[in-house]
Parts: C-alpha cells; sequence; structure tokens
C-alpha cells in the first residue's frame, strides 16, 4: 500500500484478479463501499488495482478557502505550522515582499479574462454577426491601445513593448524594459511566505477524519476465477497473524503526532570490526513466555553492551505466522511480528541500541517464502505465479516453502522496496541475508561443490536471483552508505564480496559456515586426542579469496535451535547427567569452550558471531512450543539467572568479555591477517601471529609443555595479555605470575629469526603481546 498526502490510495498488485476492494473496520468489512473503480484509475494491463479513499470533513469544520493551502501530513508531522493566520500572512507578504501595484493582478488575476468576455458576450457585447465589427489588425489596436495609455501615471509593474524595427508587424515579438527585467531577476520568489502557510498533520487531523483511523483492521477482497477471497496486503506494517483460528488481518499503523515515536539518538559509527551478538526477541526473557520488545529493552540491551558486543543481530523479528519456525519463514515482508510488540515498540528497541552505540542488523529471508495462503504470499492473488515460479520451480527441494520469481519486474520492485523500507522506516543498520544458496540455484544449493568454476556457471544458477542481489546491494549502498550487507552461501560463490563495478555480488561479509560445524563435529564425534591441527586451521582460514571479508562464528542459532545441541550442551551434558568424574569434566568442557572462541575470533576474518547466552555456556538447547512437545516454553528462554552465580557460567562469561576488550583494545580483527607458522598435528600445537600479538594453542588433552619453542620474527620481551587457564575463568591457575613475561632467545624457529619459549599446560592457550623490542 502506498499513502498520499491527501487522500490513502491503495495500490495493490492482483494479477488473477476481476473485482478489488478494501474491507475492514472503517466500512464495516463492505466489499463493495471502497473498490477500484473501473477504466483507466480503477486497474491497468499490469494487474495494479487503485483504491482512493479519501479522509472526511468532521462535522462544524468548513473546507479550506485556499485553493493552495498545503498539509505537511507526512514529513516532520506539524514542522512548517506556524499558526499564523493567513490574513496576517497575506498583510506580511503585501507590506515586505509587494510593491505598490505588482500585486494587483496577484489579488485580481481574473480581471483581463473577465473584461475581455463582458466585451465581447456581455449585455452591450454584440448580439449579431452584423453588430459584430471587424477586428482591427494588431498594429491597428496597439496604436490605439497606446494612444489611451498615453496619460497614465508612472507605475512599478513590468513594462513591455512591441519591437517593429521598420520590418512587418510582429505582435509575438516582445521586449521587456531593461530596467523591469534586472528588477525581476533579482527578487526571489516568496517560497517564505509561501511556507508560513503550510499547516501540520494535527492540523489536518482536527479539520479531518482518517479514511482508516489508527487501529483499524483491514484486509483486501477480491474476486478470481476462483472465486472471492480475502487476502493480508502484501505491503501491510502492522500484522495480526491468526488468532484462535480466525483469519490473519492487517493493522493501520499510523499514530497521531503526540503518540508517534519521536527518534532520540543518532546512528552511531560503523566500528572498523565487528563483534555481533546475534538474539531472539521471544525467548530472551527468563520466564517460560514469549518476550516482547520492552522486556528485551530492559535486560538484554545492557548485557550486550556490557558483554563488549557492538552489534546485535536480531532473528524472527519480521511478521511469520508459526512461531516454532523462527521466523524463517515470514510472511509479511514490511511487518515486524506482532507478538513481540508494536511497530513504535521496534522503533524504541533500535533507538535505546543506538543509544548504547550497538548497531542493529537485521536477518532478512528474500530467498524463499512460507507457503501459507492465508496470511502469506502464495497463492495471493488466487494463482500460483504472482510472486513465485510455478510448478517444482516455485517450491524449494526440501522445505516446502515458496520460491520467488526474481525475474519479474513487479517481485524486484517488492522486494528491493523491503530493503529499503528498514533502514527509512526503522533505522537498521545492516542485512544479513539467509540462506543464498536456496535462491541462487535452482537445485536449491543441495549440491556437491567441488570449487570448480563451472558449478558457479551452469544451468542451474539462477541468474535472475543473481542480479536481484547484485540489485540489492547497489540500491543499498547508494541509498544507505554505510549499512552493512552480510551474505550466508555455503557455496562460496565466487565474487560474492567483490565490488558490483567489478562484478561481484557486492556483499561487505560473508559467512564461514564450515567453522561450526566442524567443531559440532569433533566435540560430538571425534576423540580428543585424535583431533587434526591442520584440518581446524584449514577450516577456520577457509576460502582464501574471501579471507579479508569473512564473518566467523564457533556456534550460532543453529546449533542451539535446528533440532542440534549448544557446545555447552554437549561439552557438560554428561555432569548435568551425574557423571562421576565431575571435575575432570568440567575443567574439559570449560577448557574447550574458551580456546573454541578464542581461535575461531582471531585465526581470520574480520568479524565475529556470538548466539545469545553462548557467551557464559547456556546449559540447554532451544525449543519453540509446539504439537510435539505439547507447546512447552520450557526450552524457550534463557537461563540469565546463571550469571548472578559464581561458578562456570560466571567465569565463562568473564572470558568472553575479556576476549572482547582484547579485540576493542588490540584492535585484532582489524589488523592484517595471521601468519599461521606452527601448525603441529603430533603436539597438538597451533601458533600464529597477528601484528603485535602471539597467540599459542595446546589442544593436547594430556600433555603440557614447560619451555615449548615457538618462532617470532621480532627480538624482544612479549607480555601474556591473556591466558585462558586464569582461575578467574574456570582455569587451574598453572602458569604463575613470574612466567608472564618472556624473552626471546636468538635462534631460528618455524622459519624465524627468534625462538619464544612458553609455558603451555594441556588444553590452554595464551595470547603474547610484544611489548618491548631487543636491537641486536
Amino acid at each position: 500500500m502506498k499513502f498520499s498526502i491527501v487522500t490513502l490510495i491503495s495500490e495493490i498488485w492482483l494479477l488473477g484478479a476481476r473485482y478489488c476492494a478494501l474491507v475492514g473496520d472503517f466500512n464495516g468489512w463492505s466489499p463493495t463501499e471502497n473498490c477500484a473503480r473501473e477504466g483507466h484509475f480503477g486497474h491497468d494491463d499490469y494487474g495494479y488495482w487503485f483504491i482512493i479513499l479519501e479522509d472526511k470533513l468532521r462535522d462544524g469544520e468548513k473546507p479550506d478557502e485556499l485553493y493552495f493551502q498545503q498539509y505537511n501530513y507526512i514529513d516532520d508531522y506539524d514542522k512548517g505550522d506556524s499558526g499564523v493566520p493567513i490574513e496576517e500572512i497575506f498583510k506580511k507578504a503585501n507590506d515586505e515582499y509587494w510593491e505598490p501595484g505588482e500585486d494587483r493582478f496577484i489579488k485580481n488575476r481574473y480581471e483581463i479574462p473577465a473584461k475581455l468576455y463582458e466585451q465581447i458576450f456581455g449585455p452591450n457585447g454584440p448580439q449579431t454577426l452584423e453588430e459584430l465589427e471587424e477586428i482591427p489588425d494588431a498594429e491597428t489596436r496597439y496604436k490605439a491601445w497606446k494612444e489611451q495609455h498615453k496619460d497614465d501615471l508612472p507605475s512599478n509593474t513590468p513594462c513591455y513593448d512591441v519591437i517593429d524595427n521598420g520590418k512587418e508587424y510582429d505582435i509575438f515579438n516582445v521586449v521587456l524594459d531593461p530596467v523591469s527585467q534586472e528588477k525581476f531577476r533579482v527578487k526571489k520568489p516568496p517560497l517564505a511566505y509561501w511556507l508560513e502557510t503550510r499547516k501540520g498533520r494535527q492540523a489536518w487531523l482536527k479539520k479531518y477524519s482518517p479514511c482508516i483511523p489508527h487501529g483499524s483492521k483491514y484486509r483486501v477482497y477480491f474476486n478470481t476465477p476462483s472465486g472471492p477471497l480475502e487476502r493480508v496486503p502484501a505491503w501491510a506494517t502492522y500484522v495480526q497473524p491468526d488468532a484462535e483460528g480466525e483469519q490473519a488481518f492487517a493493522i493501520h499503523w499510523d499514530p497521531p503526532p503526540e503518540y508517534a515515536y519521536k527518534w532520540k539518538n543518532s546512528r552511531p559509527k560503523v566500528p572498523k570490526s565487528l563483534r555481533i551478538y546475534e538474539c531472539h526477541v521471544g525467548i530472551s526473557g527468563s520466564e517460560p513466555k514469549i518476550s516482547s520488545f520492552s522486556d528485551f529493552i530492559e535486560k538484554v540491551l545492557p548485557h550486550v553492551k556490557e558483554a563488549g558486543y557492538n552489534t546485535i543481530q536480531l532473528i524472527g523479528v519480521i511478521e511469520h505466522k508459526d512461531y516454532f519456525t523462527v521466523g524463517y519463514r515470514a510472511t509479511n515482508l514490511y511487518a515486524v511480528s506482532s507478538r513481540y510488540g508494536t511497530p513504535d515498540d521496534f522503533k524504541r528497541l533500535v533507538d535505546e541500541a543506538h543509544g548504547l552505540g550497538l548497531l542493529v542488523f537485521l536477518d532478512i529471508v528474500h530467498s524463499y517464502s512460507a507457503a501459507d495462503e492465508m496470511v502469506g504470499l502464495s497463492l495471493f492473488d488466487g494463482t500460483s505465479d504472482c510472486y513465485f515460479h510455478t510448478g517444482k520451480r516455485g517450491h524449494h527441494k526440501y522445505w516446502g516453502t515458496r520460491m520467488f520469481k526474481y525475474g519479474d519486474l513487479d517481485v524486484l520492485h517488492f522486494l528491493l522496496s523491503n530493503l529499503n523500507w528498514w533502514p527509512t522506516e526503522y533505522q537498521i543498520d545492516g542485512f544479513h541475508f539467509h540462506s543464498l544458496s536456496s535462491m541462487m540455484y535452482t537445485h536449491n544449493g543441495f549440491a556437491s561443490f567441488t570449487g570448480d568454476l563451472e558449478e558457479y556457471c551452469n544451468q542451474y544458477v539462477d541468474k535472475d536471483a543473481l542480479l536481484y542481489l547484485i540489485l540489492a546491494n547497489e540500491i543499498l549502498h547508494a541509498l544507505h552508505p554505510d549499512i552493512i550487507t552480510i551474505a550466508e552461501d555455503a557455496t562460496f560463490y565466487p565474487g560474492l564480496c567483490e565490488p558490483t563495478s567489478q562484478g561481484g555480488l557486492g556483499f561487505d561479509y560473508c559467512v564461514n559456515l564450515s567453522v561450526s560445524e566442524i567443531w559440532s563435529s569433533f566435540l560430538e564425534t571425534v576423540p580428543d586426542h585424535d583431533w587434526s591441527m591442520s584440518k581446524i586451521v584449514n577450516t577456520l582460514m577457509g576460502n582464501r579469496k574471501f579471507a579479508d571479508k569473512t564473518l566467523m562464528y564457533a556456534e550460532n542459532h543453529n546449533q542451539s535451535i535446528s533440532g542440534g545441541r549448544s557446545f555447552a550442551e554437549i561439552l557438560f551434558g554428561e555432569i548435568r547427567d551425574g557423571s562421576h568424574d565431575t571435575e575432570k569434566l568440567l575443567l574439559r568442557g570449560c577448557s574447550l569452550h574458551k580456546m573454541i572462541r578464542l581461535i575461531t575470533l582471531t585465526i581470520g576474518g574480520r568479524a565475529y558471531l556470538n548466539f545469545m547466552g553462548n557467551e557464559f555456556g547456556h546449559p540447554e538447547r532451544v525449543e519453540f512450543p509446539m504439537p510435539s512437545n505439547n507447546f512447552s516454553f520450557s526450552l524457550a528462554k534463557r537461563r540469565w539467572d546463571l550469571l548472578a552465580k559464581e561458578g562456570l557460567h560466571r567465569n565463562l562469561f568473564i572470558f568472553d568479555k575479556d576476549l572482547m576488550n582484547l579485540d576493542e583494545n588490540e584492535r585484532v580483527l582489524t589488523r592484517v591477517l595471521p601468519s599461521i607458522h606452527h601448525v603441529n598435528d603430533d603436539n597438538m600445537v597451533i601458533a600464529y601471529l597477528r601484528g603485535p600479538l602471539l597467540f599459542v594453542f595446546n589442544f593436547h588433552p594430556t600433555d603440557s609443555y614447560e619451555g615449548y619453542g615457538i618462532g617470532v620474527e621480532e627480538a624482544g620481551e612479549y607480555q601474556l595479555v591473556l591466558n585462558t587457564d586464569e582461575i578467574k575463568y574456570g582455569g587451574q591457575g598453572l602458569i604463575k605470575d613470574d612466567q608472564y613475561s618472556r624473552k626471546t632467545i636468538s635462534k631460528r624457529g618455524d622459519g624465524l629469526r627468534n625462538c619464544l619459549e612458553v609455558p603451555m599446560p594441556s588444553r590452554t592457550a595464551q595470547v603474547y603481546k610484544l611489548s618491548r623490542i631487543l636491537r641486536i
């Protein structure tokens, strides 16, 4: 739907409709009162239907007398409404702007046409053709006019005259008096006075009653060859999905100026390194219920700030019918989910996050759409090809969702406008594009990829989808220069993060999905002694072509939500099950939990992501209420109470907080990608340099090393700045204070000029910083 200043104009794309109307509370749900008119203004040949609803004059109010009266109904609400009466503005303009005589034709713009009309057609004019004398030629009439006005007093009005120059008389060749012409050019138009006549939205609402009042429920009604249908408009910005078995409806959200949300904080500057905290609003509370935007503001935002992250990424915010789908089967792409609050509540969430210096990213799903017919876009107009492909191409091979028809201009218009809607209306700072492989290939990404270029250029590639992604990035970065776009693509499509001007798709970051998979695989299926250091390094470094634009995470919502288990549940599950060797298992789980996060953040990439609660080892997976669990909310929440207790979870949180501070203070993610010079599969040791920082990891489950030699380039003194084995992190504290400072020895190691011997207890990791350079 699109809105104008004076009226509400509903523009609805319905290819298969034969009749279209808006029904709702405002017209008693009548399908005939507000319908598209037949003819040119009713609908066009492209399937667009136009319904015009005019605001009604309130009782006792009179229409505006001035034909040019303008109301600032949309932008900035009451900006421009001075409250000064029109008469005073006119008098002010006459006194300050017009010179005597200049405003004559402004006040009496019909004077000359009226006199001419009266002369020819008035009661004293000619009544017959005989009485109508022959009209003199132009030269005679002009000379008569000059003779008639030769004794007129001087006037300030512009002087016009006819050029003769002895040639054939030309009544169209008119010259302006040079003095009057210069005077006219210098004079600025009276825009300031005209702007003063503008009135604001509050004045409009006082005089006129909105055609659709704020908060009204409505749907679109139309006839199709299969019969009448009612649907929630595709462009609806606030939707109430199925409630107690009733059909969904849209809600017109247009609060009066005094109640509309007013932004308080400006957008933060985009940081050079992104530390993203992935959140789901509904499960963000401690109680077994759906949490609201207000709950999230009160409880989660302060925690994110304290934890040291600089960005939040929200999943499941866009309206979706079924809560258990986590928001990945979106039904209404322009609406925030009403189960969490109103659009203004979401604006407040974004505003408060900006006030804390946090960017706000949105997980956007344009790769497919929900197959729901009553509230979503599937069979929206009674046909299967309005927004989606027909046949098998229009359905995801495994997920049962609908696939967009990206080659259709109207579908492109719908999706691209949706991308612009969120930064414009809600000041969103970036997008995470979900599951791009589903849209880029007709096999939905479910095929084996070896990296051969042919796999990205064959008949299974949807070129229309690629063009859409190029347009999306091009338009977003042109309209919102500071916006961030993140691509989630398991196939590592070539050029994913290359500029569109160089043939790329234009994304700012891409996700390395292999990282979380290898950690899950190792933790669940591979004995600790058999972990391959080479495989870890190769996977975490990923595709070197994308290394400079990679977003890394050890685990995101997939491990907790998509039928899997979080790392904490894997590592500490046996402890909760009553194992006798509790202390040993606790130490193992705590050590690996910290080491996995440290190496994932520091070994490669420019951004890092963590799912809500995993930073402190949330002990339970997420399970949304559904028929299989009798719609229980017992696992659809977060155990924030664990942070208030001393012990494992508090220790893990302190470590994760210090890890975020390490990046903030040492700019780890912004530094040049690391040089990984030591990978020993026998000793299970990994070491690499990133800037002045040396990272060493000993993954061996039993062997410790007292003075393990690691090659370094710069000779000098290295200070231990982060140690996973510290007691405050739940470690054993095996490295003593006098061992925190280490000096290099003049010995080549790992192909580098110097060597640093460091203590490395089993299952620990350390970060050393070059604090003093020794010149030899």
